[in-house]
């Protein structure tokens, strides 16, 4: 029950609902360790990764601005130090929403090159008939990079890489090479399937290429931190990819054979996966839409 009620609010969160109608107030934010340096922060919004130690502190994501006090709250019970950095593992407001009071309060903002472009001029998504402004000056990464940078940082190496477009065209994965845990953002949902952002560049085969990515530098001790849901694992994960790939090879088949989006949604091609993964924010239909329209392109 409490992975169901888990599921149900953080895809809600993922829809896009306007901070009009999201009581903040009533958010808490649930700290789960995932190593003696690592935690994990949940809240309202895409799952926050902490890097805690001698050196400072790491922030990987920042959810929303209301949630930003809550957020600090939570990261001064594991440590009393500053927030040192944000990494941002793609420019959704759910991401990266506390952007700019975390880099008033001192942070450094780092991100994919593609972030800080999509955050700084207008997006808008067919998916949700969502205009989104401009982020303000002060939420942009202030430093970008192409295709990956490493921070040398608490007794670790955090390997923060780009991937192919796959959620959007700005993701990376963060990877504590020797405390083994990654952070994926959005390319990972555990639990349900994925939100493929076609306007902001996604791809189906993306998400499989990342994901397979990773699955080659994990191991069965690793973490794995999802941008939503809860704390997973490389078999996890691999069920993750394999329906993935079963989704994709049924819908390729359809297209294949000339099939429009109305006849291939008629087909029903995800039903009898729908059960275990059509349960959260993202329904059968949607997913069948995203990867037809991904591989049509």
């Amino acid at each position: 029950m409490r992975k169901l009620l888990f599921l149900a609010s953080l895809f809600a969160v993922v829809a896009g609902l306007a901070l009009s109608q999201q009581d903040f107030s009533k958010v808490e934010i649930e700290t789960i360790e995932v190593a003696p340096s690592v935690h994990m922060l949940v809240g309202s919004g895409g799952n926050i990764g902490i890097s805690t130690g001698s050196d400072g502190i790491l922030v990987i994501d920042d959810q929303y601005a209301p949630l930003t006090e809550k957020i600090l709250a939570a990261i001064k019970a594991i440590s009393d130090r500053p927030v040192d950095f944000v990494v941002n593992t793609h420019w959704h407001g759910d991401h990266t929403g506390g952007n700019e009071n975390m880099g008033k309060a001192g942070a450094v903002i780092v991100a994919h090159r593609n972030v800080r472009a999509r955050m700084s001029t207008e997006q808008f998504s067919s998916f949700f008939n969502r205009t989104t402004p401009p982020s303000p000056p002060g939420a942009l990464p202030v430093v970008t990079f192409a295709e990956d940078v490493s921070f040398h940082f608490n007794g670790d190496e955090l390997h923060v890489f780009h991937v192919e477009p796959a959620h959007t065209d700005g993701d990376s994965v963060v990877h504590w090479r020797s405390t083994n845990v990654f952070h994926m953002g959005d390319l990972f949902f555990n639990g349900g399937y994925p939100y493929i952002d076609l306007g902001s560049g996604g791809s189906a085969d993306g998400i499989i290429a990342a994901a397979n990515r990773v699955l080659e530098l994990a191991n069965d001790e690793s973490k794995i931190i999802p941008g939503h849901g809860e704390l997973s694992n490389k078999k996890e994960l691999t069920a993750y990819r394999d329906m993935m790939v079963e989704v994709r090879s049924r819908i390729s088949e359809h297209v294949t054979a000339g099939k429009s989006l109305e006849q291939v949604l008629a087909a029903k091609p995800t039903q009898d996966l729908d059960a275990q993964w059509g349960t959260g924010f993202i329904k059968g239909n949607q997913i069948t839409e995203f990867v037809y329209r991904s591989l049509s392109n």
